[in-house]
């Protein structure tokens, strides 16, 4: 039941709006003047909206509001006034009220303006903890000497436009280096956008990266913006590069060359701008010497390259991977983690790990499953080394 603290300085006021939310399910909270309002917001952590009066002795709404955003912006003020104009809403909501709403209010309006406030502050609370949520899971791990060398090539290059190839294992966490490119970049602004280029057919990645116009094959029923235009002032994580037909390859390097596009079945030039990281499992110069990869599109890739080790090479990142895979696996599930003790990641450790940090995910949740409390040798040698 979401809580609304309304101030206002006429007990009438307050009496019938506090019986108007309650009747819709609101709890209410009132205050007599700004002042009264301001030590029950500052203490409390209950509130999920405010109504607020703009003339009131004390402290008038200006001012409440004013600190009210300055202690925490994401609850919504709502302000109400007898003496409204124009100027006066137009300055509350540049001030940094939600809406306006002069009195007598109207009921309707009152109401539906007070759901979508507080279903926006929700949305806004849900969102932030899914982005914590997905730092969590996409956060680099590890104090090996490999891992130690990728994190400071990240610092060094992230901030700058500069193309980066980055190759490894299936597994090896790739698509990680990728998003912390992107997450410590000057472009976080504007969208990361994700192309697997082993996950589509051959016939389609041109569609995919540039677009096409409507009636350019027989399928295309309407206009269709592809990846590099989605991705304009933003970045291009292209996935698996090495599985690009040389068609499309050709096309690739010509829009980094340009900075333009064309769209499939279109004439017309298309600016973009657009930072590209590239992954592959792939030996790209084996691929070169086989004709199946470009060399100049391996060299305008390739401006940095990173190399992530397998997990059999940084095999003293286990307990730290395994720790975290244990707290992010724990809170996926609403348990409390479990433990795992020093015999087992010793034996974790002496594994061959050929699904690389996927692999390890994967084997951390089948034993936090079928183990008990703690997760012991025995119960590696039983569901992990069979």
């Amino acid at each position: 039941m979401p809580n609304i603290l309304i101030i206002d300085d006429e007990k009438a006021i307050r009496k019938t709006l506090g019986e108007i939310l309650s009747y819709e399910g609101y709890k209410t909270i009132e205050a007599e003047n700004g002042e009264e309002g301001w030590e029950y917001f500052a203490q409390h952590s209950n509130v999920d909206l405010v109504l607020c009066d703009i003339k009131m002795p004390k402290m008038d709404g200006i001012e409440f509001l004013q600190k009210a955003i300055e202690k925490n912006p994401d609850i919504p003020v709502i302000m109400i006034s007898g003496h409204g104009n124009i100027e006066t809403a137009v300055d509350a909501v540049k001030k940094g009220a939600y809406d306006y709403i002069s009195k007598p209010p109207d009921l309707n309006r009152m109401l539906i303006t007070i759901r979508n406030a507080i279903e926006k502050n929700t949305l806004s609370v849900e969102t932030r903890t899914l982005k914590k949520k997905i730092g969590k899971s996409y956060e680099i791990v590890g104090e090996s000497a490999g891992i130690k060398q990728i994190k400071d090539t990240i610092a060094k290059v992230a901030p700058t436009d500069a193309r980066v190839l980055i190759t490894g294992e299936n597994g090896s966490g790739k698509e990680l280096v990728a998003r912390e490119l992107y997450a410590k970049s000057n472009r976080t602004d504007s969208p990361l956008i994700e192309v697997n280029c082993a996950a589509i057919p051959s016939e389609l990645i041109e569609s995919e990266l540039f677009g096409h116009e409507k009636g350019s094959f027989t399928s295309a029923v309407k206009q269709r913006i592809g990846k590099f235009e989605q991705a304009n002032g933003g970045t291009l994580f292209l996935d698996e590069i090495g599985d690009m037909s040389l068609t499309a390859q050709a096309k690739v390097l010509r829009a980094l060359q340009e900075g333009k596009i064309t769209r499939v079945g279109g004439e017309k030039e298309i600016n973009v701008d657009v930072r590209v990281i590239a992954a592959t499992n792939k030996d790209l110069l084996k691929e070169v010497e086989e004709k199946n990869f470009r060399l100049d599109l391996y060299h305008r890739l390739s401006v940095i390259l990173i190399k992530v080790p397998s997990l059999n090479e940084r095999v003293d990142d286990i307990p730290l991977l395994a720790d975290r895979f244990l707290q992010l696996i724990a809170e996926e599930y609403g348990q409390k983690p479990k433990t795992i003790d020093a015999d087992a990641l010793k034996a974790l450790q002496q594994h061959n790990w050929t699904g690389n940090i996927r692999e390890l995910r994967n084997v951390i949740e089948r034993l936090i499953i079928l183990s008990g409390k703690t997760i012991t040798v025995d119960d590696v040698q039983k569901y992990v080394l069979p």
